[in-house]
């Protein structure tokens, strides 16, 4: 393995410096952020104005699906061309998918734009979480954690009211095209606040096996998409996707035992702990992105409020995840325990979600705003703290590969878990609703009575019946949450760790550290 080392050595990182990476992450990730609160409430004009509501979830799993491919693909080539250098070629994919997304003309080419603007989200995601294990040691990381959740925090207030304003006022296209400002901006801050010591590791990068997992988890997305409702679950249509499925899976598996280079290295599953946050993740995903997706289409076309308000009606569930995800990483880094974190999160999702089982067109807002809080502030407890913990357990040579496959599996059960809850929002719909009324949420509210009122009823059971089968989902990870192994956090970052583990002999340790601690000055 080659090592390229940086050309001078700078003072050990400051607050302020961190600070200024932490800068250029942040305006960075205010693109995923604010993209993902303004499109949520848009979605259900989206699809109703464009391809109807049977096919609601398919434009969140055209993006999830690309972003889960991407994600360890960037951590690999960040180790080959460096990391600012991959997270401003995510921006750009992002911006440019995002102009794609706001000139569709059809569903087919907003799914397949929002396809390439998730390969961009994916990489931000990636290459942030990558790069904090970079500079930040995990005993200190929760200190610094609020900075990003301040970004989230930010986007799912001032989100659903730009979302809602172009929405209702000047049109959904908007909602797309407003990223490209922002990333440009984006561009000009990471260009000063992110200039990391580049240590080039030669890597060959795993082509075959991203082609095959994107083959996998695309028939199985359309597995669970078609049943049901463009054909029935016995079909050989279905059986041999599902054959087809389990066959690409299974090659994926065998060629990464084999490749020289993983993009998932199968040796991480001998380490406990990302053994057991990884199949915790992948079910938390699958609730947060599938049934949670469906809370805007409630608000707005069975309680009929407007795109805005159904945003802000989401505030509960945003607020909980900053409350609960700045206060846990705080309070890590006070005392280095971290174990109690997913428990007490899965357990408070767990019950959040029960809450919401009971909604129906008479709920009161306080209580889905509590069961949302609920699950906010399990979601804060539970995500932050899983990254942690991996970057905590993995070698410093696994930190790219580690950090990103808890995003992997995050975003591989949303997606997966958006194609399982649309296949059974449509199969509840189907008995009782004819879809040929399933159009905009404005148009559900200016149906003729009763016609309005039965497909408010089909609406509304519809969609509790996904947090029926959420229940139980989260009751896993929950069980899963009590066998986290706890291990003591490290007090250096990971660069100074993967410096010392390539053998540099002619450094000492204080040398490694300064070499590690060069992010700005170089």
């Amino acid at each position: 393995m080659g090592t390229a080392m940086p050309t001078q050595v700078g003072a050990p990182l400051t607050h302020r410096q961190i600070l200024r990476v932490f800068i250029g992450l942040m305006t960075g990730l205010s693109l995923a952020a604010l993209d993902g609160t303004i499109v949520n409430t848009a979605l259900p004009t989206i699809v109703g104005d464009i391809g109807g509501l049977e096919h609601y979830a398919w434009i969140g799993t055209a993006y999830l699906l690309t972003s889960t491919a991407a994600t360890p693909l960037f951590g690999k080539l960040s180790d080959l061309y460096g990391r600012r250098l991959l997270f401003q070629a995510a921006i750009i994919t992002f911006v440019i998918g995002s102009l794609l997304c706001g000139i569709s003309q059809n569903l087919t080419q907003l799914v397949v734009a929002r396809g390439f603007q998730g390969i961009g989200g994916g990489g931000l995601m990636a290459m942030a979480f990558v790069i904090v294990g970079d500079v930040v040691p995990p005993r200190e990381r929760g200190r610094y954690v609020g900075l990003f959740t301040s970004v989230f925090a930010l986007a799912s207030v001032i989100g659903p009211l730009i979302g809602g304003f172009f929405v209702d006022n000047i049109g959904w296209r908007w909602i797309f095209t407003i990223n490209v400002p922002i990333g440009i901006v984006a561009l000009i801050v990471t260009s000063s606040a992110l200039r990391l010591p580049f240590v080039k590791h030669d890597h060959a990068i795993d082509w075959l096996g991203a082609a095959l997992l994107v083959a996998a988890v695309s028939s199985i997305i359309l597995m669970c998409s078609w049943g049901g409702s463009e054909y029935e679950w016995g079909s050989s249509e279905i059986i041999g996707m599902g054959v087809l499925s389990a066959v690409l899976t299974l090659a994926f598996v065998l060629w990464e035992g084999r490749a020289s280079e993983p993009i998932l290295p199968l040796r991480l599953f001998r380490n406990p702990v990302f053994a057991v946050i990884t199949p915790m993740m992948f079910l938390l995903g699958s609730v947060m992105y599938g049934a949670n997706a469906f809370l805007p289409l409630f608000f707005q076309a069975v309680e009929g409020v407007s795109a805005t308000a159904s945003g802000l009606l989401l505030l509960p569930l945003m607020a909980g995840v900053t409350i609960s995800s700045i206060g846990t990483g705080r309070l890590t880094a006070i005392n280095g325990r971290y174990k109690h974190w997913p428990i007490l999160g899965t357990a408070s999702a767990t019950i959040g979600l029960g809450v919401l089982t009971t909604l129906s067109a008479d709920t009161s807002y306080a209580m889905s705003g509590t069961g949302m809080l609920l699950i906010g502030l399990g979601m804060g407890m539970t995500f932050p703290t899983a990254t942690l913990a991996v970057q905590n357990a993995v070698e410093p040579r696994d930190l790219g590969a580690g950090t990103s496959s808890v995003t992997f599996f995050r975003s591989l059960g949303g997606a997966i878990g958006l194609a399982v809850f649309q296949a059974i929002f449509n199969a509840n719909l189907s008995s009782s609703i004819d879809r040929t009324l399933l159009q905009t949420p404005a148009q559900i509210q200016a149906l003729t009575e009763p016609t309005r009122s039965i497909v408010l009823e089909g609406l509304t059971e519809a969609i509790s019946s996904l947090f029926v089968v959420a229940v139980p989902i989260m009751l896993m990870a929950f069980a899963l949450s009590w066998f986290i192994k706890e291990i003591p956090l490290r007090e250096t970052s990971a660069m100074a760790g993967a410096i010392a583990e390539d053998g540099l002999d002619e450094l000492d340790a204080a040398e490694a550290a300064a070499i590690a601690g060069a992010a700005i000055s170089h």
